[in-house]
């Protein structure tokens, strides 16, 4: 339903300007999308709840998720561009973890029902 757009609403209203002022800065805009879009996924969501008890070998996310190993390297190379993981090598492997351990509860908190 469209509501009437008279003076008397606009003055008790913020205006535009003011509004825009609490804006975050385009860049830091442009970081969050990016962090956001390296979690769009079905796949790279489960690889987060995965590493949410701690550090795991490429090995054991392969095993845990139906996916090519080249896809899951693209998925876990594109998380930890974006600083959503960490990694470490040891020998031959390579072991992941969360890098802000919090981004649980936030995921918890944008899908809680």
């Amino acid at each position: 339903m469209a509501t009437e757009n008279n003076n008397e609403n606009c003055e008790v209203c913020y205006s535009v300007e003011d509004i825009t002022k609490t804006l975050p800065s385009d860049e830091i805009l442009e970081d969050n999308a990016a962090l956001l879009k390296s979690l769009a996924d079905p796949a790279r969501l489960k690889i987060v709840y995965l590493l949410k008890n701690g550090e795991l070998c490429v090995c054991q996310i392969l095993e845990a998720i139906d996916k090519s190993q080249s896809t899951i390297s693209h998925h876990l190379k594109m998380m930890k561009k974006e600083g959503v993981l960490s990694a470490r090598k040891q020998g031959k492997w390579i072991y992941y973890k969360l890098a802000n351990e919090n981004i649980i509860d936030s995921l918890e908190q944008i899908f809680e029902k």
